[in-house]
C-alpha cells in the first residue's frame, strides 16, 4: 500500500473515532511524532507497529500478497460481434430468454460472454459454423439442464 494511502486510512479511522494522535500513540505504545509521520505518509512502519496501531484503533491488521494488477480480459475473437448481430444468434437468445424467464438483452450479453470465454483459449478466430455449434451447445445446456426432465 502506498504510504500516503496508509496515512489517509490511519487518520480517517482515528478521526472517525474522535481520538487524538496522542491517545492513539499512547494506546499503541508508539511515539506521537512516529504516528503523526505515518498519518502524513512518511516513515516506514514495521508490521508490529501497524498491528499495534490497528488494535489501538479498534480494528485489525490484514496483510495479503497479491498480483499487482489483474490481467485484463482478452479481447473476444473478431468474428464474435458480427455473429452476435446475426439472425440465428438473436433467435436463439430470444428462445432461451423465454425458457429462462429473463429479458432478451441480459441473455444476449450472457451468451456473448460465454461464447467469448469458450473461444478465447483456442487462440484463433472461429468460423460462423463454429459459433453456431457453440451456441447450440450453450442453448442446450442452459435451456435444458441435466437432471431436469
Amino acid at each position: 500500500m502506498d504510504p500516503r494511502e496508509l496515512g489517509r486510512r490511519l487518520r480517517g479511522r482515528r478521526a472517525a473515532l474522535g481520538r487524538t494522535v496522542a491517545t492513539v500513540a499512547a494506546d499503541a505504545g508508539l511515539s506521537v511524532p512516529y504516528v503523526a509521520n505515518l498519518e502524513n505518509g512518511r516513515g516506514n512502519p514495521t508490521v508490529s507497529a501497524l498491528d499495534r496501531l490497528a488494535e489501538a484503533l479498534g480494528t485489525r491488521l490484514v496483510i495479503t500478497l497479491a498480483d499487482q494488477a489483474p490481467e485484463p480480459p482478452p479481447a473476444p475473437p473478431p468474428s464474435l460481434p458480427e455473429f452476435a448481430r446475426g439472425r440465428r444468434f438473436r433467435r436463439a437468445a430470444g428462445t432461451l430468454a423465454g425458457l429462462l424467464g429473463e429479458d432478451d438483452a441480459t441473455v444476449r450479453a450472457t451468451l456473448v460472454n460465454a461464447l467469448a470465454a469458450v473461444a478465447t483459449p483456442l487462440r484463433r478466430d472461429l468460423s460462423e459454423a463454429d459459433w453456431e455449434r457453440l451456441l447450440d451447445a450453450l442453448v442446450l445446456i442452459l435451456g435444458h439442464p441435466a437432471g431436469e426432465r
